[in-house]
């Protein structure tokens, strides 16, 4: 097994784990409690952020979810998700009081890689990258203060999951791919006999996230 796909494997363990995909919509606690963004709030454009992100910021962000998720050929990772856009919209929602703890992370993280490597974080290779968030996981990037360098990469690891695993309708897991990517059929209205004895992922289509269950009654109306 190749050091990218252990990789997969031991982060998609550590989302289990941490209950950041539990619950039979794959909604994060926020959403849950009907303060997430809506759909129709979600970015249009590729680059997936402008609701709180500065283009700065937003390279940051997105650099460092596909550090933590990276795609591969037949695996989404976390911007073929659009995890940036999730974030995005729900820092500017759902999570705006954790906006000063972005803000002051991203400088301080920004001030690390400068200091280390004399590039911001976006910039650096992928080897550089890794270091950067192996020091922030196990809270050894020194000048963090707060948010810790360890809080911060926690709150950011979490993000990322959420964004992956959401249901579609809070901005992240673009066409299903997280969903697709663990098997989980979403709002299904049924499931076969057959469906209920199997042990491999469900892969029939259509795939139902809530979007669809809201526009159900208009399609009958």
């Amino acid at each position: 097994m190749s050091k990218h796909s252990a990789g997969r494997r031991a982060f998609l363990k550590r989302a289990v784990g941490a209950g950041a995909v539990a619950g039979a919509a794959f909604v994060p606690e926020a959403a849950a409690q009907n303060h997430a963004p809506s759909q129709s709030a979600t970015h249009s454009s590729a680059a997936g952020h402008g609701a709180f992100f500065n283009q700065e910021d937003a390279a940051t962000i997105a650099a460092f979810t596909e550090r933590l998720m990276p795609g591969a050929e037949g695996r989404p990772g976390a911007s073929d998700a659009r995890v940036l856009n999730y974030i995005d919209l729900a820092l500017s929602g759902a999570y705006a009081d954790l906006q000063d703890f972005y803000r002051r992370g991203l400088a301080q993280l920004d001030q690390y890689c400068r200091k280390m490597y004399t590039q911001p974080f976006a910039r650096l290779d992928a080897a550089r990258q890794g270091q950067v968030i192996a020091a922030l996981e196990h809270d050894k990037a020194a000048g963090f203060k707060w948010p810790s360098a360890q809080e911060f990469f926690n709150t950011l690891r979490t993000h990322t999951m959420e964004g992956l695993f959401a249901d579609p309708i809070y901005g992240g897991n673009h066409e299903f791919a997280g969903w697709r990517l663990v098997g989980f059929p979403g709002a299904q209205a049924i499931f076969t006999p057959a469906d209920m004895q199997s042990k491999q992922a469900f892969t029939r289509e259509p795939v139902i996230g809530l979007q669809a269950i809201a526009d159900a009654p208009k399609r009958r109306a």
